[in-house]
């Protein structure tokens, strides 16, 4: 269930990253709104899922793994961002390593 509850967090931070840009520096009211909610919500979530005894070192790795990989995709895919050979590599390791934190007994 924790883990459950961990990948809502993302999905939640993502989102709210993503209203991030599209609000243009907050001017866009609407999607300010977004991502005040979508931050809080990613919070709470991710804390939920602490509480569920995930430990904190390997949730945060794949919260901000997950998001950060997810964000580069919907950059390249939907914002018109490039992809070069170094931010394939920057995401290949972060992968990597929140890989790492999990095959070390990260998990329960």
């Amino acid at each position: 269930m924790a883990w459950l509850i961990l990948a809502g967090a993302i999905i939640a931070e993502v989102l709210a990253t993503t209203a991030l840009k599209l609000s243009d520096g907050f001017t866009h009211k609407g999607w300010a709104l977004t991502v005040v909610a979508g931050y809080a919500a990613a919070f709470i979530l991710l804390a939920q899922a602490l509480k569920l005894h995930l430990e904190v070192g390997t949730a945060y790795a794949v919260w901000a793994g997950a998001g950060t990989a997810a964000i580069a995709a919907i950059g390249v895919l939907f914002l018109g961002e490039s992809l070069t050979p170094a931010k394939l590599a920057g995401i290949a390791l972060i992968i990597g390593g929140v890989l790492v934190l999990n095959l070390a007994g990260g998990t329960h």
